[in-house]
């Protein structure tokens, strides 16, 4: 009759005890993408009642599945859905939950980690962005057990220090006919996959690039562009611009740099210089030799007329 009693008593003691020894996970260490807890009876302990304050850590919530959901899944909702921000700014964005209610809310990032909270919404906040590469979340805790979160979106921007334009590989005056590459250089700008660099000849745009590169920290960046410039072109002033377009999310008006204008001088080619010359050179021939032509110089013409004026006078003295 006693041993069964005791069977009961050594099962209950050893439940209690591992509820009771259950360890706590802080919501600073969080990952962005929650893993629930293990699952744990069905029946919590009396610590974890609704009518209780909320503690200032994880509960551990069971969890009959497990499981770890994400976006569409999720009852959040994030606002705005993409954030846009320079560097040093200030930053806030707002998680709520949306639909069926969750026990618990909190924000998941590597800065202004907050929660969790039972509350309907929580704010994420920071006085200045510090850090190039962040990806905040918002997390809920599901009351069936389990866990979502969502990722907010964040961009965080530099425009263009200053933005410079040079011939490479060359410098002086330009020949006709010839190419040449002018080369742009962004510094200091992220991220430079969203930068638009467009090349212009005076008030005509020549071509537009855009970098491959996806660096997220600031970077100096050069984009080139061939032109072979013709005789008219003398005078044309070669310049670009960076724009950094950051979508419908970002500034109003996206912040643009450009840079200092070349002046070109362009001068026919050597080819073209020579036959100009051999054509110069014989067309002074030609005027040299032309009065040979007509019967040779001015003064043999007046010998010959005195020749025969003295000839005609001694024709009309031999017949007086």
């Amino acid at each position: 009759m006693c041993f069964p009693g005791w069977t009961i008593t050594l099962v209950l003691f050893c439940l209690c005890g591992s509820a009771n020894s259950f360890p706590y996970t802080s919501a600073h260490s969080l990952p962005s993408q929650i893993t629930p807890p293990s699952p744990l009876p069905t029946n919590l302990p009396f610590e974890h009642s609704p009518f209780l304050s909320t503690p200032s850590s994880t509960p551990p919530f069971t969890s009959s599945s497990g499981e770890t959901t994400n976006g569409d899944n999720c009852h959040l909702k994030m606002s705005p859905s993409v954030l846009v921000v320079r560097f040093g700014d200030p930053v806030k964005a707002n998680c709520s939950k949306e639909g069926a209610a969750s026990p618990l809310l909190g924000w998941e990032g590597t800065q202004g980690s907050s929660g969790p909270t039972s509350a309907a919404f929580l704010v994420w906040s920071l006085d200045r962005i510090t850090e190039w590469s962040m990806k905040p979340s918002c997390y809920e805790l599901l009351d069936l057990g389990g866990s979502c979160s969502i990722e907010l979106p964040l961009i965080v921007y530099q425009p263009p220090d200053r933005v410079s334009i040079q011939f490479l590989n060359h410098t002086g005056a330009l020949f006709e006919g010839h190419r040449y590459t002018l080369q742009c250089t962004v510094h200091d700008v992220a991220p430079v996959e969203n930068v638009i660099v467009t090349f212009y000849k005076d008030q005509t745009a020549l071509g537009q690039l855009q970098s491959c590169n996806k660096s997220q920290t600031p970077v100096n960046e050069s984009f080139t562009l061939s032109i072979t410039p013709c005789k008219p072109d003398n005078g044309s002033r070669y310049w670009c611009e960076a724009k950094l377009e950051l979508g419908p999310e970002g500034p109003l008006h996206p912040p643009v740099v450009m840079s200092q204008k070349l002046t070109a001088l362009v001068l026919s080619s050597p080819q073209l210089v020579q036959s100009k010359l051999q054509v110069k050179n014989t067309s002074k021939c030609d005027m040299k030799t032309n009065p040979q032509a007509f019967g040779g110089s001015g003064t043999s013409n007046r010998f010959k007329g005195w020749f025969l004026l003295a000839a005609l006078l001694c024709q009309i003295v031999i017949q007086l």
